[in-house]
């Protein structure tokens, strides 16, 4: 839960940075938080859902 939060978060910060400094555009931020949630929606959802833990458990191992 607390990696699924953060993630949203972090997207967040970069949709309002892509906003403030690149010009996307309200509806294009829309249009991207509505193809994120239909896609939430469907079978290929468990399958993101895992590629993101394990992409951040790659992460989270890398030693400095």
């Amino acid at each position: 839960m607390i990696l699924t939060i953060s993630g949203v978060v972090l997207l967040g910060i970069i949709i309002f940075l892509f906003f403030r400094k690149d010009g996307l555009k309200f509806s294009h931020a829309a249009v991207c938080s509505l193809f994120g949630f239909y896609l939430a929606g469907t079978a290929l959802a468990p399958s993101i859902h895992a590629g993101g833990e394990s992409l951040a458990g790659l992460i989270g191992g890398i030693k400095f």
